[in-house]
């Protein structure tokens, strides 16, 4: 079983919605929860690093800072995804757990 934490970063004011988040998605992942966390990035990059946590868990991916390590990119051909026209949805993909960001 992966061990988690959910990270909330010191700024945001609205605890309660990250936090619910994060609870609703390590449950339905299984993960066993080490707690919420709310400190600078370097502080779960560390925990990472050593090894404590498995997966970290956000509830929005605009709370990630921009400059964190460690990094991953996507570099797909963006010329080789199509954009839907007007009135058209996104298709959506299932969401999986465990694929997550280190």
């Amino acid at each position: 079983m992966e061990i988690a934490v959910i990270w909330i970063p010191v700024d945001i004011e609205l605890v309660e919605p990250a936090a619910v988040a994060g609870l609703n998605h390590t449950r339905r992942c299984g993960y066993r929860l080490k707690g919420i966390v709310r400190a600078p990035w370097e502080t779960v990059e560390q925990m990472m690093i050593d090894g404590e946590v498995d997966v970290v868990v956000i509830a929005d991916p605009a709370h990630l800072p921009t400059d964190r390590s460690p990094r991953i990119e996507v570099a797909a051909d963006r010329a080789a995804h199509t954009v839907p026209q007007a009135g058209e949805g996104l298709p959506v993909a299932p969401q999986r757990c465990g694929t997550h960001v280190r």
